[in-house]
């Protein structure tokens, strides 16, 4: 293939990747830093529309080009919705110790990660429940192909509260008195893979990572 027309097309896929990029990054998801001093006093508006206006970094721009490449019909627009319900169902399952929910979703390293500290929370006879405060934030920071692997990379930014109820059913700190809830923001780069060209088309979680909030 002539290098002149090799240009063409991954200039071709790159102009379709950021048309599809910029309807969901053009999006705010979640809330935004600078409103917290605005949703501390009102809250936010019930039919309120989160939006954000995200910039596209040329090398992530680029490496979602090469996927798409390889992969036609990787959509970035649906692959980042898909994983925000994805980071929801895992949140909650973790949270409620729901192996049946999370073991689809999961590599196997992971899965066995997540069923020691659920195994641990047993142990000590607690339960979790877990709410998003608000709509999690996704961002998508690149995709790629990896020898037989489609790899995705996603920055969720969330605030949850959870709860705790221990053996005793106590939900209070016997010492104290305080509620066991903790309300906090949370920020995590989570990494799916799924087999190029596999019968099955599902993402599964591949590692997390802290990131900056």
């Amino acid at each position: 293939m002539p290098v002149q027309f090799q240009i063409v097309v991954f200039a071709v896929i790159a102009a379709v990747v950021l048309f599809q990029l910029y309807n969901v990054l053009g999006k705010r998801v979640g809330r935004q830093p600078q409103e917290d001093a605005k949703t501390a006093v009102t809250g936010p508006t019930p039919n309120e529309t989160p939006a954000i206006a995200s910039a596209i970094d040329p090398a992530t721009l680029a490496s979602i080009a090469t996927l798409k490449a390889r992969d036609p019909a990787f959509d970035p627009a649906r692959f980042l919705d898909g994983a925000r319900q994805a980071y929801e169902t895992i949140v909650r399952g973790y949270a409620s110790g729901d192996r049946a929910a999370l073991k689809p979703l999961l590599k196997p390293n992971v899965m066995a990660s997540f069923e020691a500290g659920i195994a641990a929370r047993e142990t000590r006879g607690e339960t979790e429940t877990v709410e998003f405060l608000f709509p999690p934030r996704a961002d998508l920071e690149g995709a790629a192909a990896e020898g037989d692997k489609a790899v995705a990379k996603v920055r969720f930014l969330a605030e949850l509260r959870s709860r705790v109820t221990k053996a005793s059913g106590e939900t209070a700190d016997s010492e104290t008195g305080e509620p066991l809830v903790e309300e906090r923001r949370t920020a995590e780069h989570w990494t799916f893979e799924r087999t190029l060209g596999a019968a099955d088309p599902n993402w599964v979680l591949a590692r997390v990572e802290p990131a900056n909030a």
